[in-house]
């Protein structure tokens, strides 16, 4: 079902729909600053595992998980380098995606991480407002693997369908466009992955050309 959330003074019952699904271990679609996002709690397997089921992708892509604030970082990240902290500090809440090894002892399952975990602080009051009940989600762009990545509720609910147990729709999103997601567990610096919502320009503005290994560099023995 989808539940309207567009205004915070009236958003309460559809945020409330959202924690239960959640709570009970169900899968939503909530919109975020670059596109729509698939998600359930990030500590309950099964969960996870529902959420990677509905896109139909497997273990190996696992998804990254959406928190409501800096202060989280620490509780689910360990030896965090200062210029991937700093891009976060500068650039969150926003479209920013930054790999970090996972602090070892978490109780969860997100699939073959190889114990790093992907995070990012969304910049919507949306997503923020239901993170700040749930906590940390599991959360993925809503489309099923290879098909377009959904900018409205209505166009997630098209690819998803019965997977998911609540829509939050929050109107078209603002972006359109995934995060850029930025390697913050080389020992030789930061590597950028993934191009999006945020420039190279403007990383290179925050953390310095120091911070990030060099392209060649970057590439050396990588099967592809």
């Amino acid at each position: 079902m989808i539940y309207p959330c567009f205004d915070p003074s009236t958003w309460g019952p559809s945020l409330d729909a959202a924690v239960d699904a959640v709570q009970r271990g169900a899968v939503v679609v909530l919109p975020t600053d670059t596109v729509y996002g698939v998600g359930a709690d990030a500590f309950n397997a099964d969960a996870v595992a529902a959420v990677l089921a509905a896109k139909g992708r497997g273990r190996q892509m696992p998804p990254p998980v959406l928190i409501p604030n800096l202060r989280t970082v620490d509780g689910l990240a360990r030896d965090v380098p200062a210029p991937a902290r700093a891009l976060m500090e500068a650039l969150w809440p926003g479209a920013l995606t930054v790999i970090v090894h996972a602090q070892p002892s978490l109780a969860w399952d997100l699939g073959e991480t190889h114990g790093t975990v992907a995070l990012r602080m969304p910049d919507h009051a949306a997503a923020l407002a239901l993170l700040t009940r749930t906590g940390p989600l599991a959360v993925t762009s809503a489309n099923r693997t290879g098909e377009p990545a959904a900018t409205t509720a209505e166009g997630a609910r098209e690819q998803l369908d019965s997977a998911v147990a609540v829509y939050l729709d929050g109107g078209p999103s603002p972006l359109g466009t995934a995060s850029t997601i930025v390697d913050a567990t080389d020992s030789r610096g930061l590597r950028v992955v993934r191009d999006g919502g945020v420039t190279r320009e403007r990383l290179l503005e925050i953390a310095g050309a120091d911070a990030f290994v060099p392209e060649a560099a970057a590439g050396e023995g990588s099967a592809g």
